[in-house]
């Protein structure tokens, strides 16, 4: 019998969504958020460091996002989730570099490194940029693209940094939404989120038009 490679991300993410979804219910008084943000910059510190580590797995991360903003509110929450995302990208491309090849496609589907290797190779730096909003994990964009040896740390660092920026924002917009029953707020989050992967679809179909006609 064949063993499924990604039977641990298939157990943590569900068991994760559960623990998120579990913090939810017992924070509905905010009991949990005033603990953990009185905890001060060394609780922001730690918080930093575990949304970091997150991002460097299967696991998605939006679940740590929403309890960011629960927790610590709109603005410092994405900040912290946004400082926790680069730092991600940044251990990713020394692991991916120092790891090599070999170790990235024990963790990628080959077919999702070489779309990145594809815009990389058409477009170099707009080309990675693209490549981080496509319908693709962004931790297997930062594993694919550390080891492509024409990518350097900088383009590296900032496409990675601006490319999450509009997906932050819509989710926090939605959040705020729903936590203040706001519908000003829902509309424009859920508007800003549907662009954000009506986008990543559209440039999706073009790279793949562009494979058939090769």
């Amino acid at each position: 019998m064949k063993k499924n490679k990604n039977w641990p991300a298939a157990f943590l993410i569900p068991v994760f969504i559960l623990l998120v979804a579990v913090f939810f219910y017992l924070d509905r008084k905010n009991a949990i958020s005033s603990v953990i943000s009185g905890l001060g910059w060394p609780g922001a510190i730690i918080a930093i460091l575990v949304i970091a580590f997150v991002c460097m797995t299967p696991i998605p991360s939006e679940g740590i996002l929403l309890m960011f903003l629960k927790i610590y509110g709109i603005y410092w929450g994405i900040l912290l989730a946004w400082l926790g995302s680069n730092i991600s990208s940044l251990a990713t491309f020394f692991i991916a570099r120092h790891y090599g090849l070999f170790f990235v496609k024990k963790i990628i589907a080959p077919e999702r490194f070489s779309t990145i290797n594809d815009w990389v190779e058409e477009k170099g730096t707009a080309g990675l940029f693209i490549s981080r909003l496509l319908p693709i994990p962004a931790f297997a964009v930062n594993y694919a693209a550390g080891v492509i040896p024409s990518i350097k740390i900088w383009p590296y660092l900032w496409t990675a940094a601006v490319s999450i920026i509009p997906y932050y924002i819509g989710t926090a917009l939605v959040f705020s939404g729903i936590a203040n029953q706001t519908k000003y707020w829902l509309f424009l989050g859920s508007i800003a989120i549907v662009v954000f992967w009506l986008a990543s679809y559209l440039l999706s179909r073009k790279k793949i038009q562009q494979v058939k006609t090769e």
